[in-house]
């Protein structure tokens, strides 16, 4: 019979642990042996992540970026906190401000009282205090306050995440699925989309080493694409043909004002403003080890995450890849 699996003693905290990228950074920490503490609004909508870890190694916690004082008691203890929270969107009482400058503050402050010794804080590629969208402005502010509360924090800049849950492909391929066009806004803008098991492995890197202290990593995969050529790759990994319409950046923006409105704002006006910009990691950040070889890691490539997670919206669904195999083991050698 197998031995009881040991883990560590200290907590890692993580705000925001039940999103996107927090539920890749709460498998990447339990299977590296960290007890890990989930902080999120709704603890009872999170109970989906103890299976990634053994029994009593994940913990959770109310808190709320917008409630300081929750997230300091649910921080305390903690030898890392991380601030996984953002939106894309404004919404109610989660607006860019309420979340990406002054939660990011909370988040900080909880760690400081906390006395953890390390906090990382999720910002994004393409904040800037001169950025031309809200958001890129807001993700700006927000390290300005993590900064000046915590100066060794480190904090990560990635360019568009994917991942089998994203909201990048799985988006334009269940539209590829029902419509015969698909609009592109900014199809010359450029991305160097990230695997988020990559990220993960970056943030557990950084949890056990103090090397990046104090630094702002910029995180990009390993290839640059224009948003014409993801929507390409993608519609070649649902084996789809669909017309790309090519949509100026002032017609976007008369669309997505009435658009901002409905629910799950399928894109907003500030959202067409970010994608005026390049969305990949810069010479200086490269130049100075701010990046995946800073930290000794190499990323991985979408030709190598993205097909297995698309292939549901395929016209065969998962069977095309069986279909293709068999294809292969058939074709004459040589051809």
């Amino acid at each position: 019979m197998a031995g009881k699996r040991e883990f560590r003693d200290e907590i890692v905290s993580i705000i925001g642990g039940s999103g996107f990228i927090g539920r890749h950074v709460v498998a990447a920490l339990a299977s590296a042996g960290w007890r890990v503490r989930v902080i999120c609004r709704r603890p009872d909508l999170a109970q989906f992540l103890q299976p990634l870890g053994a029994p009593g190694q994940i913990a959770f916690a109310q808190g709320n970026v917008r409630d300081p004082e929750s997230v300091r008691r649910a921080a305390e203890g903690s030898v890392a906190v991380l601030n996984l929270v953002g939106i894309l969107a404004e919404r109610g009482r989660q607006t860019f401000e309420a979340v990406h400058v002054k939660g990011a503050a909370a988040a900080a402050q909880a760690a400081k009282e906390a006395g953890a010794r390390t906090f990382i804080h999720i910002s994004a590629i393409g904040a800037d205090p001169a950025s031309p969208s809200a958001y890129g402005r807001s993700k700006a502010k927000g390290e300005q306050e993590v900064r000046r509360i915590l100066p060794d924090a480190v904090i990560l800049r990635p360019s568009i995440v994917v991942g089998p849950e994203d909201q990048f492909f799985n988006r334009f391929a269940a539209m590829a699925r029902l419509s015969p066009v698909l609009p592109l806004v900014g199809g010359d803008t450029r991305f160097q989309p990230v695997y988020v098991g990559d990220i993960a492995k970056a943030v557990v890197r950084l949890v056990e080493t103090s090397a990046q202290r104090g630094r702002i990593l910029e995180l990009g995969g390993p290839e640059i694409f224009t948003f014409r050529e993801l929507m390409r790759f993608m519609l070649r990994v649902i084996h789809r043909r669909r017309l790309l319409l090519p949509v100026p950046f002032w017609a976007a923006k008369l669309m997505a004002w009435p658009a901002q409105f409905l629910p799950g704002a399928p894109i907003t006006p500030d959202q067409v403003r970010m994608l005026e910009r390049d969305n990949i990691v810069s010479k200086a950040a490269e130049g100075d080890g701010r990046t995946f070889s800073g930290l000794g890691l190499e990323p991985e490539g979408i030709e190598a995450v993205v097909p297995p997670y698309l292939t549901r919206y395929a016209p065969a669904g998962q069977f095309v890849v069986v279909r293709e195999a068999i294809a292969e083991m058939l074709r004459p050698a040589g051809r």
